[in-house]
Formats: structure tokens, C-alpha cells, sequence
């Protein structure tokens, strides 16, 4: 196709998709996403094509594999159109099964169908139904899970490239930053500031060249929205970025993205190329007097190359290290140049915005925070996944309704949002609207969308020293208190949960959390001690039973346990003893085994191992 007849395509209207291509009477979309792919979706897509050639269905059924659907914990996943049919948990003779009942005489495998948990009797038929979807709204995801990302003819047939025309051949550059600024869209990954800003001050500023740079740098534990948008559509960013360029004045653009994402960065070159081919980058976009090229950056997974000015020396060549601000990339950025730095999830609201106009965004969300939050929910939660919210909705909401509620009938303790610069929202703002000032308000930041639910189960001191072993890894070392503060943090964390903390080391972490937030040079320093000062204003008597009483109230931290055998449950199978590295359980087989509490050095094997629960932990 060229370019010219892109043009025609997108003049006229694209309509369709992969799900719903009238050329064939059935389509199956095959989940691609990281998590499926794990789990053997590209088993799952060859034994329906062997399948479909054995019954000659090959020119009536069309198989796709596509990006990241959402519900990972459920994959790997099928969704069979027209009607939607949503499969789960497949093993290969399971899609052996889809092609012999469904495709070929129209039953529905039921056993593979999604039932809720509470009755199983409710079986769910099709995508629409799942609780899942019902509260979300896909903006930013809209294509996910539904086009193939390797084929850019299929993000044109759902308007794909259409929001870049109208831009170059409707609008000035001017009238497209007065509509970014009108719809109140805010930065994506991290403290949201107004995006429409930012583009306006990087289009005022006199230097040229100007650069666009799209934050892929996604280094939070447990996040991976902007890892799905760009697996499974590619496009939806290069167009956003082409559309910036235009609307800022700038003719290049690079997308920094971690080397952990190779399908990522796969999916991209590949959308980057068949852009350039249809006249979508490169020289004369759209038969316009305007040139801009994108091209990719692979960074080694420093986790401080997510902070801007890290990030853009880190494309320059150089150690990734943040400077000083002001000032800022929109003065001078990229080699000194005027720049504009947006996450991937931002740029993924644009095409949206352009489309359908400031006022739709506006109608989403709530007043401050308009619009749409992916959020990569993980943790004590049923359904884990990808998930894509309006702005507003509870907590509960999110992890009851969607998230299906915690496992195994446990109680709600606490979620961590932000990841290492975030914090923990309790059981008692469980209903507290999620934006981005509501977090604030309780000790929290939206972040980029990681959410970990954590339940009644999860020890709060070592969550806080889980994070800050992270953030003492990947601390670039430039500034004393970041480097050296969050070292002297875990080693009291991890002093406290060994069972050698002292009274005075909760004072001490107040102390030195107030020091490095003061001090640190950048954002990743200044925000490294919220998850103790968090857990510490909510959890403060996990801290003190840890230090006063000697003993981890959840029964995670090794070294503040005890161990035990109930002589009237021993059986004498002698498990635990054959189990125990260091000689520490005494006893006959057939008869009653006992642990010595100095010898035990807490490895937990007997506990594991035992058959009927004799061995407790306290």
C-alpha cells in the first residue's frame, strides 16, 4: 500500500479489525502478551492452525496473535469472534478441542469457559461479560489484545494514523497544543504533570533542532504497562510522537526502552519500518511539508535512567546520571536542545484526544484528573493483569471488582502504588477515589501504574526492606545521602527483621527517611524513603512487635520465628528430621519428634515438608 493510498484509506475510514475481518467467518485472536507467551501461547496458536489445515478450515478461520488481553493469571488465552467467546487456561489439547467443537460445528467447550468464583454455576460466555472488562475503559489499550501489533494495516483499519493526518492537514502546530492543553491530559509516569504544558513550553523555546523522546524505561518491580502498550500496539506511539513533532516543531524523535523488553523493541523496529514504507515517518509525512524519523535507544535497565535528565544523557552515550534542573529539557535537553519527554502511556492518549476532541478526554475521569490509568495489578489478588480504569474509581473497585477480591477468603492489608517511590494505601481508604491528588493525600503517588496488593498475610517491615534493597541497587551513586543514607536504611530494615533491631532504629529510620527526601539530588533519591515512612505511619506496630517483642506478627521474617512440633498431631514419619540440614529435630520414626530451639537455624524445611501440619511457626 502506499502512501497515497493510506491517505484514501484513512479519508474514507478504516473500519475492522482482525476480530471482526468479513473475510472470514471466524477469527481467533491468540493472547501474545509476556505472560501468555510464558505460558505457552505459541504451543497454543500452532496446534489450532494444524488443527484448522486438518479439517481444510484454514480459508474460513483466521488466527492472530496479538498483544497483552489483560487477565494474565488466566492465560494462555483465545478470544473466538463474532461472538467472542472468551477461552482460558489452555493447554494445546485444549485448542485441539476449540477447532473440533467450536470452529468446526459451532458447541462451545465449556469446561474452558470463565466461571465466578463465588458460583460456579455462572458461567460466562463471552469477553463482554467478564467482571473483568465491566469497569474498565480502554484508551490507551484500546487496540491491545484485539490487532495484530506486526501489522500496520490493521492499526489503520481502527483509525490508526487517521489523528496524524488530521493534525498535518487540519490544524496548526499551535491548535494542536492548545488541544493537549485542553484536555487536561497529565504525565502518565510519574507525578503527572499537565502534558499540554509541557508541550507548549518545548514549542516556545527559540534553539532548534527540537527533539521528541518517549520514556520507555520502565524499571518499577511489578510494572508493565508500557511493556504491553508496546508490544501490542506500536503504532499508537510512533504516530503520538509524529504528532508532538509537528506540534512542537521537531523533525527526530527516540524511544528509550529497556533491554529487558526484546519483543518490545522487536515489535517497534518492525512498526517503525513499515511506517517509513507507507510515508508515515520520514520525509513528506502525509504528502505534507513536514519531516520527522524516530529511532530506538536500548538501555541497559537502570532504573535511574527513568529520571529525565538520566535518560537523555544515557541516549547522548554518556553515564546515565541525573543533573541539575532548572534548566529544564524544554529549554535545553537532548544535546543541550529544546526536548520533549513523555512516557509511553501519555503519548498512547494522544492519537485518542486528536480524534475525538478535548471535551470526550474532559468526560472521563474526574475534574483534576481527567482521563484514563493503566495499571499492571499484581500481588494477593485474583485476577492479575492489565488493566485500564477511568480516573476515580475506587481502590475497591479495583481490586474487588475487577481484581476479583483476595485469595483463599484472606482479609485486604494494604496496596503499594509508585512502586519504589510510592507508598501503601490501607484498608481504610479502600474507597478513596484513585487520582492523582487522593494519593498524595495519603502518603502516595500514582507512579507510572504499578499496583501489588498485598493481604493480611504480608509483613509490612520486610515489604519496606524489599524496596529499599532495590533502591539501594540501583542508587547511580552520584550524592551522598542516596548513596549511602539508603544503605544505612536497609541495614537497620534488615537488622530489624533478623531480630536484632534496637527501640531507637524506628527513630533512627524517621530520621535519616526526613534527611535523604531533604537532600537527595534527584527524584529518585528524594522519593527512595516513602515505602518505609509509609509502612511506618501505617504499620507502626509491626515495627515495634519486630523490635520490642522480638516477633514478626505475619510470620514471614525468618529470624523472629520459632519452630515446634505438636506431639498429639506427629505422625513419626520422620520428614522433617530427614529434611533438617543442621541436625536440630530429635526423634524415633513411629514415634514423637521434638526440635531443639538453639540448634535451629529457622530454614523453614520442616515446616514445608511436614504432611499433616504438626510443625507450626510462631
Amino acid at each position: 500500500m502506499t502512501g497515497n493510498e493510506v491517505k484514501q484509506n484513512l479519508t474514507e475510514g478504516g473500519g475492522g479489525s482482525s476480530a471482526s475481518s468479513g473475510n472470514n467467518r471466524a477469527t481467533a485472536l491468540v493472547c501474545g502478551g509476556a505472560g501468555c507467551r510464558s505460558s505457552g501461547c505459541a504451543e497454543i496458536k500452532d496446534t489450532l492452525e494444524r488443527r484448522l489445515k486438518h479439517h481444510d478450515l484454514e480459508g474460513e478461520v483466521q488466527i492472530i496473535e496479538t498483544g497483552c488481553m489483560g487477565p494474565c493469571s488466566l492465560g494462555p488465552l483465545v478470544v473466538i469472534y463474532p461472538e467472542g467467546v472468551f477461552y482460558k487456561e489452555l493447554q494445546p489439547e485444549d485448542a485441539q478441542e476449540i477447532v473440533d467443537e467450536h470452529l468446526l460445528k459451532g458447541r462451545k467447550v465449556e469446561r474452558l469457559l470463565v466461571e465466578k468464583p463465588e458460583a460456579r454455576q455462572e458461567i460466562k460466555h463471552s469477553i463482554e461479560e467478564l467482571e473483568f472488562f465491566k469497569k474498565q475503559r480502554k484508551v490507551a489499550l484500546e487496540n491491545c489484545g484485539i490487532i495484530d501489533p506486526s501489522n500496520i494495516e490493521e492499526y489503520i483499519a481502527r483509525d490508526g494514523y487517521r489523528a496524524l493526518g488530521t493534525a498535518l492537514t487540519e490544524m496548526k502546530p499551535q491548535e494542536v497544543v492548545k488541544l493537549i492543553k485542553d484536555s487536561g491530559l497529565r504525565g502518565r509516569g510519574g507525578a503527572g504533570f499537565p502534558t499540554g504544558l509541557k508541550w507548549e513550553l518545548t514549542a516556545k523555546a527559540a534553539d532548534e533542532p527540537k527533539y521528541v523522546v518517549c520514556n520507555a524505561d520502565e524499571g518499577d518491580p511489578g510494572a508493565f504497562m508500557d511493556r504491553s502498550i508496546l508490544e501490542g500496539d506500536p503504532h499508537r506511539v510512533l504516530e503520538a510522537m509524529t504528532i508532538a513533532g509537528y506540534a512542537i516543531g521537531a523533525g527526530s524523535g527516540y524511544i528509550y526502552v529497556r533491554a529487558e523488553y526484546p519483543m518490545a523493541i522487536d515489535h517497534l523496529q518492525t512498526a517503525i519500518e513499515e511506517a517509513r514504507h507507507y510515508g508515515l515517518l520520514g520525509e513528506d509525512v502525509f504528502e505534507q511539508d513536514f519531516q520527522f524519523d524516530i529511532e530506538i535507544r536500548v538501555g541497559a535497565g537502570s532504573f535511574v535512567c527513568g529520571e529525565e535528565t538520566a535518560l537523555m544523557h544515557s541516549i547522548e552515550g554518556k553515564r546515565g546520571m541525573p543533573t541539575p534542573r532548572p534548566p529544564y529539557p524544554a529549554q535545553k535537553g537532548l544535546w543541550n536542545q529544546p526536548t520533549l519527554l513523555n512516557n509511553v502511556e501519555t503519548y498512547a492518549n494522544v492519537p485518542n484526544i486528536v480524534r475525538n476532541g478535548a471535551e470526550w478526554f474532559n468526560s472521563m475521569g474526574t475534574e483534576n484528573s481527567p482521563g484514563t490509568k493503566v495499571f499492571a495489578l499484581a500481588g494477593d489478588v485474583r485476577n492479575t493483569g492489565l488493566v485500564e480504569i477511568p480516573m476515580g474509581i475506587t481502590l475497591r473497585e479495583l481490586v474487588y471488582d475487577i481484581g476479583g477480591g483476595i485469595p483463599e477468603g484472606k482479609d485486604f492489608k494494604a496496596a503499594q502504588t509508585g512502586g519504589p517511590s510510592g507508598g501503601c494505601v490501607t484498608e481504610e481508604n479502600l474507597d478513596m477515589p484513585i487520582d492523582y491528588e487522593s494519593l498524595q493525600e495519603v502518603g502516595s503517588i500514582m507512579g507510572s501504574g504499578g499496583l501489588i496488593v498485598m493481604d493480611e498475610s504480608t509483613c509490612m517491615v520486610d515489604v519496606a526492606k524489599f524496596f529499599m534493597d532495590f533502591i539501594v541497587d540501583e542508587s547511580c551513586g552520584q550524592c551522598t545521602p542516596c548513596r549511602d543514607g539508603t544503605k544505612q536504611m536497609y541495614d537497620i530494615l534488615n537488622r530489624i527483621t533478623a531480630g536484632e533491631g534496637e527501640p531507637k532504629d524506628i527513630e533512627r529510620l524517621r530520621e535519616l527517611s526526613e534527611t535523604i527526601k531533604k537532600t537527595s539530588f534527584c527524584g529518585l533519591g528524594k522519593t527512595a524513603p516513602n515505602p518505609v515512612l509509609s509502612t511506618l505511619d501505617n504499620f507502626e506496630e509491626e515495627y515495634r512487635a519486630h523490635v520490642e517483642d522480638k516477633r514478626c506478627p505475619a510470620g514471614v521474617c525468618q529470624g523472629l520465628l520459632s519452630y515446634s512440633i505438636d506431639p498429639q498431631e506427629c505422625i513419626g514419619c520422620s520428614r522433617c528430621a530427614e529434611s533438617c540440614p543442621v541436625d536440630a529435630i530429635d526423634g524415633e520414626p513411629g514415634g514423637v519428634y521434638q526440635i531443639d530451639g538453639d540448634t535451629c537455624i529457622k530454614c523453614d524445611n520442616c515446616f514445608q515438608v511436614c504432611p499433616v501440619n504438626a510443625v507450626s511457626r510462631s
